[in-house]
């Protein structure tokens, strides 16, 4: 077995062992087919208020610039699908956001990842990413064999879905490489582009990210969301999932057996009077380590002022 061999199974061990669902491993190179991609998407202005994603733009296109030396960059999936529901569906979050933020659920797993690496290979140059570096996960996920990009725009795998966590390790050591799918497994389903309430998925597949009621729950830090949304919320007050959940493919999806993702029984008993009346104090002792402290007190109460036609 030559040694890139060795390097490839020793990555997708390590991968197993820190329970990541799908491991999958692409050759670093420049990402010449995105550019133009990526170039349309800014110039229509599909990234609303989303600055950082004009910065950079080079360094998303190369993984080389991330890491120097750069040969391969190992895409990992990340199960949190949940059977879980909130109490009463008033007011709603993303799935994804029930439990402890995966940026460090994930980054710790990253950080172990690189030091078993090192343990079995010795001095080794690489960096872990989850959603924390100008990277195109999806692609690279893609190019790794581990799905296709469905229509509206998120990673999709045969076996169980798209409800996961995309990580990167970007790697200075040779291993075998991965083979893409051979083709796009959405074929002439549209339920995701029927389902979305704003609009924001398109037809070829990108995201007006400035319509997405994810990007205007999360992202968008006006004092008011645009009127144009009145009514069209779905009551989701954190991220939104429904573009997933009406995906066929995500009847596949399997419940994920992480501890840190559990909702605290608080959330869980949360009711409509209690997401009306929620004061700072409890913002905080609820959503401590929770991806939800991204929008803050303000920005959530302002979320949920605009469904009930406060704002």
């Amino acid at each position: 077995m030559s040694a890139a061999e060795n390097n490839a199974q020793l990555i997708k061990s390590i991968a197993k062992e820190l329970s990541f669902s799908y491991c999958g491993i692409s050759k670093a190179a420049y990402l010449e087919d995105q550019a133009p991609v990526l170039e349309s998407w800014l110039k229509n202005n599909y990234n609303g208020k989303l600055g950082y994603m004009e910065n950079n733009f080079d360094v998303r296109l190369n993984p080389k610039l991330l890491v120097d030396d750069a040969k391969i960059v190992v895409s990992l999936m990340y199960n949190y699908y949940t059977n879980t529901q909130l109490e009463h569906d008033d007011y709603k979050i993303s799935k994804y956001a029930y439990g402890k933020d995966y940026h460090d659920v994930i980054k710790k797993k990253l950080w172990l990842f690189l030091d078993r690496l090192k343990e079995k290979i010795g001095d080794i140059n690489g960096r872990g990413f989850t959603d924390s570096a100008p990277i195109l996960e999806g692609v690279w996920a893609k190019k790794s064999g581990l799905g296709w990009i469905g229509k509206h725009s998120i990673l999709i795998t045969k076996p169980q879905g798209s409800f996961f966590f995309l990580a990167e390790l970007v790697l200075d050591i040779d291993a075998s490489i991965d083979t893409p799918l051979d083709k796009d497994y959405c074929g002439t389903c549209t339920a995701c582009i029927d389902a979305c309430p704003t609009n924001a998925i398109l037809d070829s597949g990108i995201i007006n990210a400035s319509k997405c009621i994810s990007y205007l729950t999360i992202e968008l830090k006006d004092e008011i969301i645009p009127t144009e949304f009145k009514n069209q919320m779905e009551n989701y007050i954190f991220g939104c999932d429904i573009c997933q959940e009406v995906c066929p493919w995500n009847r596949f999806s399997i419940a994920h057996q992480e501890p840190e993702f559990i909702p605290k029984e608080a959330l869980l008993k949360m009711k409509k009077e209690d997401w009306e009346d929620i004061t700072e104090d409890i913002f905080k002792e609820i959503f401590k380590g929770s991806p939800v402290k991204r929008t803050k007190f303000k920005g959530l109460t302002r979320n949920i002022n605009f469904i009930k036609n406060k704002l």
